[in-house]
């Protein structure tokens, strides 16, 4: 019997790591998986080592740092001494999962990463470390394929996992009947990101142009997305002081259903992006680590949309440009400029066209096929 072991690191590897588990199966009916995960993955059969909730807010202090270089060592005892996978896949969460990979190699285990890290973006010189301990790169975007190649690399391009698994658009009336909104009234949805940090540095900006705009515009309508990872605990003290919507759960529902968008930096701007609805995104972060960004980017677009079609698309409001007047003006200027916002907006269907039809699990479930039917191969 083959058996694997998946490590996840966030709600979304979770997802994408039980999608390709499901694939396996069809050609390994029996394959033995356990994982790093969360309930996505437990669904799809995989035994959990652990809850992938204890990797959450790695690198931010020294009490959780400290867990996971635990967490570490106590994986790696179990993989090398215990379990004993054929393959080990790693999903995303490059800086445990690069520790992990360098502790196996040399003992047999194959080691793939899928969504590996984002070299192409800064600290290129972590494709020798990537070089060194992963025998197979499975990348997401087709500009990354030509990168790994050039280091000699072995590397299989799978699509983009949110092709295939993003929803279609929400029902607009539904949803504004459901939510009790306005469907005359235009709506400005705030996404201030899924992680304490970012709600720390970017939530009260984002509110308080929210509020400008409510106040130079009266017909607009506001949401506020609560990420699901997120407690009330930490998320309902950074708006206490608003009346504004919020909307727990539902993310790419509220993408789909608004007019116009305020999003902090992250995978959410793909999302929008292949529903093609303006926004703006903006960010900041402590002024060390922004210039330490500086130092060793390899690009200067921050926002997936504008790095993909290699084009300035969306607004990129960052650091000192992160100001409450520049996200009330272009969000102003993508609701009430027409001729602007319809080009955005076809500029916008750029991105999917810049990526492949492929479905991206799929694609990494027959690379793992492929790698376990090596050593049993039929007659």
């Amino acid at each position: 019997m083959k058996k694997i072991f998946i490590i996840t690191g966030e709600y979304s590897g979770d997802i994408h790591g039980s999608k390709v588990l499901e694939f396996l199966r069809q050609d390994f009916p029996e394959i033995q998986a356990e994982a790093i995960g969360g309930e996505n993955l437990k669904k799809a059969g995989a035994k959990l080592f652990c809850d992938h909730s204890e990797m959450s807010g790695f690198g931010f202090n020294l009490k959780m740092a400290y867990s996971h270089l635990k967490l570490e060592k106590k994986l790696c005892d179990y993989l090398l001494k215990e379990y004993k996978p054929d393959l080990v896949l790693l999903i995303d969460y490059g800086t445990f999962n690069l520790r992990v990979a360098k502790r196996l190699k040399g003992h047999g285990i194959k080691v793939f990463h899928y969504i590996p890290p984002q070299v192409w973006a800064s600290r290129k010189w972590r494709i020798n470390g990537i070089k060194k301990y992963v025998d197979k790169v499975l990348c997401i975007f087709p500009f990354e394929t030509e990168l790994y190649k050039e280091h000699n690399i072995d590397v299989h391009y799978c699509g983009h996992p949110l092709i295939k698994q993003l929803p279609p658009k929400a029902d607009k009336v539904e949803f504004f009947k459901r939510h009790n909104l306005d469907i005359n009234r235009p709506l400005v949805s705030v996404f201030p990101g899924s992680r304490p940090i970012e709600l720390y540095f970017l939530a009260e900006t984002f509110i308080k142009a929210a509020k400008k705009l409510q106040r130079l515009h009266p017909e607009l309508q506001f949401c506020i997305s609560h990420a699901p990872n997120l407690s009330d605990d930490i998320f309902d003290k950074y708006i206490k002081d608003t009346d504004f919507k919020v909307i727990k759960g539902e993310n790419q529902a509220l993408l789909s259903v608004s007019d116009s968008l305020i999003l902090a930096s992250g995978t959410v701007a793909l999302e929008a992006a292949l529903y093609q609805v303006p926004m703006i995104i903006g960010y900041k972060g402590p002024w060390i680590l922004y210039f330490l960004y500086l130092l060793f980017r390899c690009i200067k677009k921050v926002s997936l949309p504008n790095i993909i079609t290699g084009e300035d698309i969306v607004p990129e409001l960052v650091q000192h440009r992160f100001t409450i007047e520049n996200i009330s003006y272009e969000t102003e200027k993508l609701l009430y400029d027409k001729k602007y916002r319809a080009e955005i907006i076809e500029k916008l269907g750029h991105v999917k066209e810049k990526l492949s039809e492929k479905y991206s699990a799929k694609e990494v479930a027959y690379c793992i096929t492929e790698e376990l039917k090596k050593e049993n191969p039929v007659d």
